[in-house]
């Protein structure tokens, strides 16, 4: 396999639908090798967007891998904007250092820019490869091991009016992905579900159980509506003291505290175990208030979603900012040129403006901060604190600052 002189591989196509096996293989691969059950095979071939994925070809070897999907993502105002969701990247390690990676990351964002969505966003796998590519770490996630026989919760008033009874997973299916569309607006970072990826929820192949229980299910209602859900797994322990399981919770959602907090309530209580197992939660989630003793609960935290802003004027625009804010940027952005250079933004909470200027620059940054920041959850003043952001204004910082914010934490609800 050789590279253009452009530094492109030559061996760089679009999948073809006959190829995923080989393809997907090769991701496999570069994960450990382990194989996946056959429901998980089948969703991710379900849910692969042909025309967006991408693989590096070395004779009829797949050495690289790519792909994308078309997401909507809330940003700070409730506005949702088309974004690439990137996925499934790979090089194989016996093509490491040849621009196998570069190359489908040149031609990703290419195809991104000219689809005209303003963003794309990723986990990472590996953090340190991508902000290279633009990307900054823009929402973090909370993870626990809660100590259930010495925490206790206080709750608010009308949980005691929250009904939550056991549910088969795939009969509430419906409900459930209605709570969730109600609650996609109201937080930033959130993905606007997509036909097929209701299914993501309700995998439940026993090679990802590690002992425990086949998935389980309780909604919660009032008044006949359901108002959340918790979707869990128990995983039995006996000592020679008594029993010591643990219950590992896998989502839940609900509309207001009340029906929150009666599904904790109940992840708390269930019989015969002593450890409540959180994963993947909002760095602001309610629980962690309605604790006795957070330390118990073994907190820690972890980043989530990249962005990365494909059109930096077009994604500016596209959020509201929750005070006014009048402000240019400098911005540096070497592997997509055309985002780089001074920018006006003007908003607040109704709506904003971001063009190109060539007024005097108030805070000097690179595109990858500007991802860091744009959901909310990343502070430019404590990025200047680091030195990521320079200000060349007295005063620009704490004004951007402050617009940039967001009420709640934004926060993504599940992979991709």
């Amino acid at each position: 396999m050789a590279t253009d002189a452009s530094g492109s591989s030559s061996g760089l196509r679009v999948l073809a639908r006959d190829d995923w096996d080989k393809w997907y293989d090769t991701l496999l691969r570069g994960f450990g090798g382990v194989p996946e059950a056959a429901e998980e095979r089948e969703l991710w071939n379900s849910l692969t967007e042909f025309d967006r994925s991408l693989g590096v070809w070395d004779g009829d070897e797949c050495v690289g891998t790519a792909g994308a999907f078309s997401f909507r993502v809330t940003v700070p105002g409730g506005a949702s904007v088309p974004a690439a969701g990137v996925t499934m990247v790979s090089v194989a390690a016996t093509h490491r250092r040849r621009g196998v990676l570069t190359s489908m990351m040149r031609r990703q964002l290419d195809d991104v820019r000219a689809l005209g969505e303003p963003l794309a966003v990723l986990t990472a796998s590996e953090p340190a490869i991508y902000g290279r590519f633009g990307y900054g770490a823009a929402t973090f996630q909370v993870n626990a091991e809660i100590d259930t026989s010495r925490v206790r919760l206080s709750v608010p008033p009308g949980t005691d009016d929250v009904r939550v009874r056991y549910a088969v997973p795939a009969d509430v299916l419906d409900a459930c992905e209605a709570v969730c569309a109600r609650l996609v607006p109201r937080r930033p970072g959130m993905l606007a579900r997509l036909p097929g990826w209701e299914r993501l929820g309700l995998l439940d192949p026993e090679s990802a159980r590690d002992g425990a229980s086949p998935l389980q299910c309780v909604v919660a209602e009032r008044d006949g509506e359901t108002v959340g859900y918790a979707r869990y797994r128990v995983k039995p322990v006996w000592e020679p003291a008594g029993p010591n399981g643990s219950v590992v919770l896998q989502d839940s959602a609900a509309l207001d505290p009340a029906a929150d907090a009666a599904l904790w309530r109940f992840l708390f209580d269930i019989d015969l175990t002593s450890t409540l197992v959180v994963r993947g939660r909002p760095v602001d989630d309610a629980w962690q208030y309605l604790v006795s003793d957070p330390r118990r609960c073994r907190p820690w935290v972890r980043d989530s979603l990249y962005v990365r802003l494909v059109e930096v004027g077009a994604a500016l625009e596209s959020r509201t900012y929750q005070a006014p804010v009048d402000v240019v940027f400098e911005v540096e952005d070497a592997f997509c040129p055309w985002n780089a250079g001074r920018w006006r933004l003007s908003g607040d909470v109704k709506g904003a403006s971001c063009e190109r200027t060539s007024d005097a620059a108030d805070l000097a940054l690179s595109v990858r901060e500007l991802g860091a920041a744009y959901l909310g959850g990343v502070s430019l003043a404590a990025l200047g604190a680091a030195g990521r952001v320079r200000e060349l204004r007295r005063g620009a910082l704490a004004e951007a600052s402050t617009a940039f914010g967001s009420g709640v934490a934004p926060w993504l609800q599940h992979g991709f």
